[in-house]
């Protein structure tokens, strides 16, 4: 064999190995649980935990803090269960309810009453350092006001700076969308500006496949776009209609083919989530072993 054509084999048999690189463990998105989680926040990560789910990104809670706890408490409660802190969401900043709109009903029916948010765009500083305080390595943006031009550019200088912030205190900042991210506004579509005018090395972009699909958008193609940026994903699964959020597995969309361009993305973690979960643990615990039966 001549040295052009080891050389070849040996680039080819690298890039293999990268396309065959182990996925992370199983993640889950606590959203999934909300509501449900603060009413035993020890009892209910071991039954996490149990189900087998060794990645866990955390959302807001009722109880405020990190599900009642400061950080560092939450890290080790979860490194004591066999579980890692990746990911955490905060608020880009608040929303105005539409008038006459009310927050929804919790398990009670009666609206959910939460402690007031934090936001980067007031308070970047602050959530940055409890994110370095608990050791997470993403701290990521969930969702933002860009209902006009004026509030998606307003929500990318939040972006850039929140990232530069993430940086100087070791995290790496991360960007989640949802389905209006892909809708024309103003004559621009968000999610296009947010990937052109933030720093793609500071700001990565968690992919919620569910959302994403919904939206009419491709996940295999945007990777192929913007190849390495997709750090984190969301794991969501829908009805042929999008009408309804269901177990990864029971809904209408190919996991598998996604999963093959793992390599493509990026991808560091990625984390089951099910909005509204009905039947919450049993939801987790289907979900789980589909998705360890559709990655086999």
């Amino acid at each position: 064999m001549t040295l052009g054509g080891l050389l070849l084999n040996n680039g080819l048999l690298a890039k293999a190995l990268l396309k065959k690189k182990a996925l992370p463990g199983v993640g889950l998105q606590l959203y999934t649980l909300f509501g449900v989680l603060d009413e035993d926040v020890p009892g209910n990560l071991k039954k996490i935990a149990d189900i087998g789910y060794t990645e866990i990104e955390s959302a807001f809670s009722k109880k405020g803090g990190f599900y009642g706890m400061k950080p560092k408490e939450f890290a080790s409660m979860l490194n004591g269960m066999g579980m890692h802190w990746r990911s955490h969401h905060v608020l880009g900043a608040p929303f105005k309810l539409p008038p006459g709109a009310k927050m929804p009903a919790g398990a009670d029916g009666k609206p959910m009453v939460i402690p007031p948010m934090k936001n980067l765009r007031d308070d970047y500083q602050e959530l940055v350092d409890q994110a370095a305080e608990g050791g997470v390595k993403y701290l990521v943006c969930a969702n933002t006001p860009i209902g006009s031009l004026d509030e998606i550019r307003s929500s990318i200088d939040t972006l850039n700076r929140s990232a530069e912030a993430a940086k100087k205190a070791g995290l790496l900042f991360a960007y989640h969308n949802h389905d209006a991210e892909f809708r024309t506004v103003d004559g621009v579509v968000p999610y296009d500006l947010i990937l052109s005018e933030t720093d793609k090395d500071l700001v990565k972009m968690e992919l919620d496949l569910g959302w994403t699909l919904k939206a009419g958008k491709d996940p295999v193609a945007l990777f192929a776009q913007h190849p390495g940026r997709f750090h984190l994903w969301h794991v969501k699964d829908m009805d042929a209609k999008f009408e309804h959020i269901l177990e990864v597995g029971k809904g209408n969309f190919d996991f598998k083919r996604i999963f093959d361009h793992a390599a493509d993305s990026g991808m560091r973690y990625f984390f089951i989530e099910q909005d509204g979960a009905p039947k919450p643990f049993e939801n987790i615990a289907t979900s789980y072993q589909n998705i360890k039966n559709i990655l086999k």
